[in-house]
């Protein structure tokens, strides 16, 4: 884990998966870790049953609309009064698969700050990218679009969870170098903005992480925690994964 005073953080993105029994598990079976920040992100329909849960609650994705004539949608307020405080925005999956623009998940994190819950905003490029040397190119855009819509006041009050979408439930993981090189070269260019904040502020890793592999993607100097898809789903693995945080 890096040598500051970041906290670590790890949050568990459930996707489309769960049901009462996994979360009565969650409830029964995973155990407080005061050295961490524990967040569970299940689908919204659970989280009403997540109550005096030992860990935070985040939903996976938001409106960035406050109400109204948008039907399939979840608002900002319906989460709050559920007791989420993090709320998962621009998952590769809902770029790809739901459109959703750099600047629309721009919109999502301003609306999610001035709700006064804390966006974990997802970052990271396709193998095409990757392939072509494009990476930072394409992760620095990914960023300027919530910098020019939230200004940088947005860091200190932000995780940023960076994903490469070729290594997300695909078996294939970045190595803890390819991670921590993005991961400094996401911190250096927060610290254009704000050099304070770019300290503070938790860079998750996600893509794959598992009990496995956990442990040597955390003591990277960059990599805070990380956010977490299959593993989150079987409460020994994930306990293991947050230890290894710690």
């Amino acid at each position: 884990m890096s040598n500051n005073n970041r906290k670590p953080f790890v949050a568990g993105n459930w996707k489309m998966n769960g049901n009462k029994a996994l979360v009565s598990d969650f409830l029964s079976n995973l155990p407080a870790n005061n050295s961490v920040d524990v967040v569970i992100c299940p689908p919204s329909l659970y989280l009403s049953n997540f109550d005096n849960a030992a860990f935070a609650l985040g939903a996976q994705n938001v409106s960035e609309y406050a109400s109204g004539a948008h039907t399939g949608e979840t608002s900002l307020a319906m989460l709050s009064e559920l007791g989420c405080t993090y709320v998962i925005v621009g998952h590769s999956e809902r770029r790809e698969n739901h459109g959703e623009s750099n600047d629309i998940v721009a919109s999502k994190v301003k609306a999610v700050i001035e709700a006064g819950l804390t966006p974990i905003l997802c970052i990271g490029e396709p193998l095409e990218v990757r392939e072509s040397g494009g990476v930072f190119d394409y992760v620095k855009a990914q960023l300027d679009a919530v910098a020019n819509e939230c200004g940088k006041q947005y860091i200190s009050q932000s995780v940023i969870a960076y994903e490469p979408i070729w290594a997300i439930g695909t078996g294939k993981t970045a190595s803890p170098e390819q991670a921590q090189e993005v991961h400094a070269f996401i911190r250096q260019e927060l610290s254009k903005l704000d050099a304070n904040a770019a300290q503070s502020v938790r860079l998750l890793y996600g893509g794959s992480v598992n009990a496995g592999n956990a442990h040597e993607l955390f003591v990277q100097e960059d990599i805070d925690g990380g956010l977490i898809g299959g593993a989150s789903l079987k409460v020994q693995d994930f306990t293991t994964i947050c230890q290894a945080a710690s």
